[in-house]
C-alpha cells in the first residue's frame, strides 16, 4: 500500500485559508504539524507562538505547497512558509517572530495588542 497524499485544488485550498483566518485568532500556515514539523523555520514559529499562545490553529501547507504558497501570496503578499497571522492580519515568518521576540513585542502582537 502506498500513501497518496490528499489532492487539493486551488479553490479548496482558497477556501481553507479564508476559514482558518476568519474562524482563529492565530493561525500558523507551516509545514508539517504541531507534533512533527517538517522544516526548521516552521519548527521555530511553532516554538516562538507556543510561549505565548496555548490556544492557535496551525495549517499544514504540505499536501497542496503550491496552492497554499499562491493563495497565502494573495493575502499576505509573502511567498515563503511559515506565515503567521494574528486576527486575519499578516505578522510575518519565523524571522519576524524572531525578532518581535527579540524587541519584547511577540506577546502583545499574538494576543492583537500591537
Amino acid at each position: 500500500m502506498t500513501f497518496q497524499p490528499e489532492q487539493l485544488d486551488a479553490e479548496e485550498v482558497n477556501a481553507r485559508v479564508e476559514e482558518a483566518l476568519e474562524n482563529n485568532h492565530v493561525v500558523l500556515f507551516m509545514k508539517g504539524n504541531r507534533l512533527m514539523p517538517q522544516c526548521g523555520y516552521s519548527a521555530k514559529a511553532l516554538e516562538l507562538i507556543s510561549q505565548y499562545e496555548d490556544e492557535f490553529e496551525t495549517v499544514d501547507v504540505l499536501p497542496a505547497l503550491p496552492q497554499f504558497r499562491a493563495s497565502l501570496n494573495e493575502v499576505s503578499g509573502w511567498e515563503t512558509i511559515p506565515q503567521t497571522f494574528v486576527d486575519g492580519e499578516f505578522i510575518g515568518g519565523s524571522d519576524i517572530l524572531a525578532e518581535l521576540d527579540e524587541r519584547g513585542e511577540l506577546e502583545a502582537t499574538l494576543a492583537g495588542d500591537a
